[in-house]
Order: structure tokens, then C-alpha cells, then sequence
């Protein structure tokens, strides 16, 4: 199964298993850059390592012997279907003891890994995910317009429109009347066809709620269509490219993908310098493990900002599912806390729990400066 939606990583996050470990194993298989010989000697490395590791746990023989068989299956299943495997990363999830697999094919990289912990380790599936705008792409002129969704490196054409507006007029008739009549009716024509376009474009962000809409076409169209779009549109419409209707689709997917990339480097900028100027006037944001896990456990967090790839070990509360750095006592429910290999990943399952944004920054960034964790506040209590 592929990885397409927020949905899936939260779906996958609800798994825990009281007894056994669940074993989250995850691959780059990028082969443009390795052969498939090596990838397969990183596997059986990740395995072996991971063995080590589970010797050194001091875990019940029945616990071993379940994240044993889950190492079984994954070289199992590496050999047999990487040979013709290709998408650029792979997870696999397993706990044997409760009968659990799961497959996801993944658009990007992650770094190559294997961890045992209760939950599946969703941490790299949502950042994955951060990188991945739904785009819906507009490409008009007067003889026709294309609409495009792009998802994840790829583009499907999913609607089109016919004009057939001529764009010159020569002198004619008597004074140039017949000329300014027909230039009547083509103006006309063009308020209909862009009206068409406006409705058509609103009916597709209804359906397949884009993040981020593109108009591209020549300079003198764009001004009057733009000035007919719906307001939800404009609010997502985020630039334009150089490319025509009669453009290849690949042509139009490396010129959205540029822009894409861009626009996801300046989001992030901005998102760091404004949470750092709440941070310095005391506003509504919070910096650092300790204070981030407190607003996080009260649901005040809007959004969780963390460094990409940090990670720290940390505790966790059984009972009311509380976060905290390193209180053997739950602060909340006075109840012991338990050990996490990583307090981020369980900080990042709370947060898309509670309907909380989550921000993967790439370093280096002003976040690092701060503890490489912050949260922008829903409300300052």
C-alpha cells in the first residue's frame, strides 16, 4: 500500500500491543544511488544490529522471540520483492506476537532503521508527509484550459475546457463597426469561458480539497480570470509557471515541482521567524521538551515544530497517556511512567491526536537555538 494520506500514519499509530514489541523497519531503496545488491546487504546489516539490540533489552523470552520472527519476515519479504520494487522507501511494521503486518511504499528516502517499541515508530512517515502538498494546477490560453492534480511527484490531467476565443480582430466594415462588434462579442466570449473555468476550478477544490492552486497562461489573460476566482481559491493560489496548455505533462510537473519546492522552503522560514517572535515577547509559543510536553499533554498546541531527525529517549504515563521528560511519577494522574525509546515520535502521535499541526524543520534553523522542539499555542493559559 502506498502512503498517500494522513489518515493511514494515524490509523497505524492506534496499534499497541500490551506484551510485545512492535518491530517498525525502514528502508531507503532509492537505486539511483545503490544497486540492489547493497540494498540488500543494508538489510541484512539493519537485522543483525537490530538482533544485537534486542539481546541487550532484557525482555521475556516470548517478547524476543516475536521481534525475532518480525526480522524473519522482513529479510523475507526484502528478498523477495525488492528486485522489482520501485518506489524510493519502504516501511514495514510487524509485532507476530498479535499477528500484525503492515506494507507501506514510500515516495521518498528515510533513513534506514529499525526500532522496537510498543507503538509503530511513525515518526519518518509523517515527515515524509510535510513534504507533500495536493496542487491542483490551472494551465489556460484562449483556445483551451487543463487542470492538473499533483500528488506526491506525480500529475494527472482531471479536467479540460474548450474556448476557441480569437485574440485579434482585423479592420473591417463600415468605420471599423464590424471590427468593434465582433471585439464586443469575443470580450464576451472570453467573461464566459473564464467564468466556466472559475466554476469548473471551484468544483474540483471541492471535490479533491487541493492545498495549493497554480494559473499559468499568457500575462494579458490572467489579470481578468484572476479577479473572477472565488475567494477559497485565491487564498491558495500561489504562483504560476511558464508553461501552456499545449505543454507534455512531464514538462508541467518539473515546472510545478519547482515552484513547490520553493514555496515549501519560504513556509518554513516564516513559520520559524514567527514562532520565534512570539517566544521573545512571551506570546503564544513555548520552547524546549519540558515545556512543549506540558502543552502538548493540556491540548493547547496548535502546531509542534521539531528539527528534523531529532530524537531523545523520555516517559510515558500508561494510565492518561501524559508526556514528560524524565518524571518517574506522572505529574497528571500520580501514576508511574514508563520508558520510550523516543519521546518526539510519542510527542508527534499526541499531537496528530489532538488535531495538532505537526512541522517537520529542516537544519539548520533557528528551532536548533531553542531545544530543536517548540509549539505554536492555540491559547496562552
Amino acid at each position: 500500500m502506498k502512503l498517500l494520506s494522513r489518515e493511514q500514519i494515524e490509523d497505524l499509530a492506534k496499534f499497541k500491543s500490551e506484551k510485545y514489541f512492535t518491530t517498525s523497519f525502514f528502508l531507503d531503496t532509492k537505486k539511483r544511488r545503490q544497486t540492489k545488491k547493497e540494498i540488500l546487504l543494508a538489510v541484512k546489516n539493519l537485522t543483525n544490529k537490530a538482533k544485537s539490540i534486542l539481546q541487550d533489552l532484557g525482555s521475556e523470552k516470548a517478547v524476543k522471540e516475536s521481534a525475532l520472527e518480525d526480522l524473519a519476515q522482513i529479510q523475507t519479504y526484502c528478498s523477495r520483492h525488492l528486485g522489482s520494487y520501485g518506489n524510493s522507501g519502504l516501511a514495514l511494521f510487524s509485532c507476530s506476537g498479535e499477528n500484525f503486518w503492515q506494507v507501506l511504499f514510500l515516495p521518498n528516502s528515510p533513513r534506514s532503521r529499525i526500532v522496537f517499541d510498543k507503538n509503530p515508530y511513525v515518526r519518518p512517515l509523517s515527515a515524509i508527509l510535510t513534504e507533500y502538498t495536493r496542487i491542483c494546477h490551472l494551465v489556460i490560453d484562449r483556445k483551451e484550459a487543463k487542470w492538473y492534480d499533483v500528488y506526491m511527484g506525480e500529475i494527472f490531467l482531471i479536467d479540460s475546457l474548450t474556448g476557441n476565443i480569437p485574440s485579434q480582430i482585423k479592420e473591417g466594415g463600415f468605420l471599423g463597426y464590424d471590427s468593434k462588434r465582433i471585439e464586443r462579442h469575443n470580450t464576451s466570449q472570453l467573461h464566459e469561458y473564464f467564468k466556466k473555468a472559475d466554476q469548473k476550478t471551484f468544483a474540483l477544490f471541492k471535490k479533491n480539497r487541493f492545498d495549493w492552486f497554480l494559473l499559468s497562461g499568457k500575462d494579458e489573460l490572467l489579470p481578468d480570470l484572476t479577479n473572477m476566482l472565488h475567494p477559497y481559491l485565491i487564498e491558495r493560489l500561489k504562483g504560476r509557471a511558464r508553461v501552456s496548455p499545449g505543454d507534455s505533462p512531464s514538462k508541467i510537473l518539473e515546472k510545478t515541482l519547482e515552484i513547490k519546492r520553493q514555496l515549501i522552503i519560504q513556509e518554513k522560514e516564516k513559520l520559524v521567524e514567527s514562532f520565534l517572535a512570539e517566544l521573545q515577547k512571551g506570546g503564544l509559543s513555548v520552547a524546549g521538551l519540558t515545556l512543549t510536553l506540558q502543552k502538548l499533554n493540556r491540548g493547547e498546541v496548535q502546531t509542534l515544530l521539531v528539527t528534523r531527525h531529532y530524537s531523545t529517549p523520555g516517559r510515558s504515563c500508561p494510565n492518561c497517556r501524559s508526556l514528560c521528560e524524565d518524571e518517574k511519577i506522572c505529574p497528571t494522574c500520580q501514576n508511574k511512567t514508563e520508558k520510550v525509546v523516543d519521546i518526539i515520535d510519542q510527542a508527534i502521535e499526541s499531537a496528530m491526536d489532538k488535531n495538532s499541526r505537526v512541522k517537520h524543520i529542516n537544519p539548520p534553523s533557528g528551532l536548533q537555538g531553542v531545544g530543536d522542539i517548540g509549539a505554536i499555542l492555540r491559547y496562552k493559559s
